[in-house]
């Protein structure tokens, strides 16, 4: 008994640590795009945050392109420009968690975030342990 009493002195005592903001404007890796981080939904408050595509900084190869790649047929026709490419993140501590959506692939992955002590975005997309980084860069 006085065991667990002083486990959840101790965890009480134990301050919170939250992850370094992630939300603003970042360009990709690819330097192609700006990908605008916010909180899900229009005017929602919480601590999930989401990213969409909101700038392209290089012309695509066709106008007004669409997610041609997606799994599923009835999502063929969206467009890439407004598109949700990060999906419930949560802050775990020194790190967000979510979903990463890639247009290239069609493919989503699980994905952690985390910001660098430089200013930039470190972005990997992970399945089971392996995963894919990348460093995004504060867009201007």
């Amino acid at each position: 008994m006085r065991t667990t009493l002083l486990l959840a002195a101790i965890a009480l005592a134990a301050p919170a640590y939250a992850a370094a903001p992630i939300a603003g404007r970042w360009v990709t890796v690819e330097g192609d795009s700006v990908v605008t981080v916010g909180p899900c939904g229009a005017g929602a408050a919480g601590a999930k945050l989401c990213g969409r595509i909101t700038t392209f900084l290089k012309r695509p190869p066709t106008p007004n392109p669409v997610d041609t790649n997606n799994p599923d047929p009835a999502l063929r026709g969206r467009p890439i420009l407004g598109m949700a490419v990060l999906s419930g993140f949560t802050d775990a501590g020194k790190d967000w968690r979510g979903r990463i959506y890639d247009p290239r692939s069609g493919k989503s992955y699980k994905s952690i975030l985390r910001r660098n002590g430089d200013g930039t975005l470190k972005v990997q997309g992970c399945v089971a342990f392996l995963c894919r980084t990348q460093l995004w860069r504060p867009a201007r």
